[in-house]
């Protein structure tokens, strides 16, 4: 976690030349970390379970799960009926979370050569596709079978796309260099 507090506290003083910050607070923080992911048509109860779980190992927190907002015949699927778990991070566990992201996860993900700033939109906000839950080294260990993607969203206060991409690039987001 101290990472993340020493790059929090240099924000103000690297970006404000670049943007015209006269206060810190003007600085872009993080809000938020939102994790998600989609159950499709699993039925059984023990892979529910399971994705839960494994959710719940490397977040720190429990998801809450996600009704489909309208019905779908094609799928199968009635308004109301569980399709996803999603979990909110905010605070310290949110600095954790990044941290262990940005330091631990993104490194040992096969074939990893760095974030699109094109994923970066409009609002400032940045969201990552991870075909494999296994990166987190919380459930790095377990049996290869059960393998799940997840979607991680992270909220910042940035207010355009150029501003986001400095503040993450300080904060150690591994972006790629633009084109």
């Amino acid at each position: 976690m101290q990472a993340y507090k020493e790059k929090i506290d240099t924000v103000f003083d690297s970006l404000k030349g670049d943007f015209g910050y006269k206060n810190k607070m003007q600085a872009p923080k993080l809000e938020k970390i939102v994790i998600s992911t989609g159950i499709g048509k699993i039925n059984d109860a023990k892979k529910i379970e399971l994705v839960q779980d494994r959710l719940a190992k490397f977040t720190g927190q429990k998801s809450a799960p996600r009704g489909a907002k309208k019905s779908e015949a094609a799928f199968k699927v009635r308004e109301g009926d569980v399709v996803g778990y999603q979990i909110t991070l905010r605070g310290e566990r949110m600095q954790d979370f990044f941290d262990k992201l940005v330091h631990v996860a993104l490194p040992r993900m096969r074939d990893f050569r760095g974030i699109k700033p094109s994923a970066i939109d409009e609002q400032g906000n940045i969201t990552l596709g991870i075909p494999e839950h296994t990166i987190f080294p919380e459930t790095s260990d377990e049996e290869q079978k059960n393998v799940f993607g997840v979607g991680v969203t992270i909220v910042t206060t940035a207010k355009s796309v150029e501003e986001a991409d400095a503040f993450l690039r300080h904060m150690g987001v591994p972006l790629k260099k633009a084109e």
